[in-house]
C-alpha cells in the first residue's frame, strides 16, 4: 500500500496521550503499524528493538528532545521517514530537524492526511502548502492553552511559565472558550 518505503511501522512518539492515542489509530486507518512511546527514553527503546520505517516525533518530551529520537532513527536506518510534530515551532529548531535526518517539521495541529502526505512525499519533493493553514493567533492561543493544560490546569503556575501576568492569562483563556480556569495562588 505504501509506495515510498517497503516497511509500513511506524513509531509515534508522544507525551499527550490523547494525541498519541487518536494519531496511532488514524495511522492505523491509513495503512501504517503504528506503536506508540510517549517519552524519548520509550521512544529510542522501540528503535532498538524494532527500526521503524515511518516515525511521528513530538519535539519536546517529558524527558528531553524528540531529535533524539530522530538522531536515533536516522543512525539505524537512514532510509527511514521521521517528522517532527510540535506546538512550540522555531526556525533553528526546523533546520536542526532537517539536518539529522527529520523529512519535515509540523506544526500542531495537523490533520492526519497532512502528516501522512509529508510521509508519502518523495525526499526530493516539497509537501504541499496546508490549504486552511492556522493563523498566528490560532497558533499562539493554542501554545497558551497548551501551557496552561500541562501545568495542571494551575493560572497562576502557567502565567509564570508563559512569562505573563494571571490576570492576563485568566481573560485570554476566558474570551477564547477556555472555560473551567481556576486560580490557584503558589
Amino acid at each position: 500500500m505504501l509506495d515510498i518505503i517497503d516497511n509500513n511501522s511506524m513509531l509515534i512518539v508522544e507525551d499527550d496521550d490523547a494525541l498519541r492515542d487518536r494519531l496511532a489509530i488514524a495511522m492505523q486507518k491509513r495503512g501504517f503499524e503504528a506503536r506508540t512511546a510517549a517519552s524519548v527514553a520509550e521512544g529510542l527503546a522501540a528503535i532498538e528493538q524494532d527500526v521503524p520505517g515511518f516515525a511521528v516525533i513530538d519535539l519536546w518530551l517529558l524527558d528531553g528532545s524528540g531529535l533524539d529520537v530522530v538522531r536515533s532513527l536516522e543512525k539505524h536506518d537512514p532510509e527511514a521517514r521521521a517528522i517532527i510534530l510540535t506546538g512550540y515551532g522555531d526556525i533553528p529548531t526546523a533546520v536542526a530537524a532537517a539536518r539529522i535526518g527529520a523529512v519535515d517539521y509540523i506544526a500542531k495541529p495537523a490533520t492526519a492526511d497532512e502528516i501522512v502526505d509529508v510521509l508519502r512525499a518523495p525526499k526530493d519533493q516539497v509537501p504541499p502548502a496546508p490549504v486552511n493553514p492556522i493563523s498566528p493567533n490560532e497558533a499562539r492561543i493554542e501554545h497558551i492553552e497548551h501551557v496552561f493544560h500541562e501545568a495542571g490546569d494551575n493560572v497562576s503556575y502557567a502565567a509564570r511559565l508563559l512569562n505573563m501576568h494571571r490576570r492576563t492569562l485568566q481573560r485570554i483563556l476566558k474570551r477564547n472558550g477556555g472555560g473551567g480556569v481556576r486560580s490557584h495562588r503558589d
